[in-house]
């Protein structure tokens, strides 16, 4: 099974908002991550982690987000995108094609799929 086929709409934004700011987005939309795009191209991402880990800074997104992000083709299959997590200790890729954000995966979609991956993921 491909990312693209399990791969889900991503949350955005394009401009350096208040830490607080963002906070409150992603309390309103119950999301667990918001992707900073620059000029259509993944600059950034903040996690709900992020927000815990900086929860009284009054800064801007950019002070706390996380320049350099993993992401995955759409075309690679589950177990690259399980390796991809494992191996970076992380929830969530960013899918890309040609640079540009298509979509985002979660390990929350590798569990409910889980029956596509490699099963040595799960037992190494």
């Amino acid at each position: 099974m491909k990312v693209r086929d399990v791969m889900k709409q991503p949350f955005v934004i394009e401009k350096d908002m208040a830490i607080k700011d963002v906070a409150k987005i992603m309390s309103s939309k119950n999301i667990e991550s918001l992707i900073f795009l620059s000029g259509g191209y993944v600059k950034g991402i903040i996690t709900d982690s992020d927000l815990v880990r900086n929860f009284s800074s009054s800064g801007k997104v950019k002070s706390i987000m996380s320049t350099d992000v993993v992401t995955i083709g759409s075309n690679e299959n589950l177990d690259n995108a399980a390796q991809k997590m494992k191996k970076h200790n992380i929830k969530r890729l960013p899918v890309v094609d040609d640079d540009k954000l298509v979509g985002i995966i979660t390990v929350t979609e590798l569990i409910a799929n889980s029956d596509e991956i490699d099963e040595d993921f799960f037992f190494d």
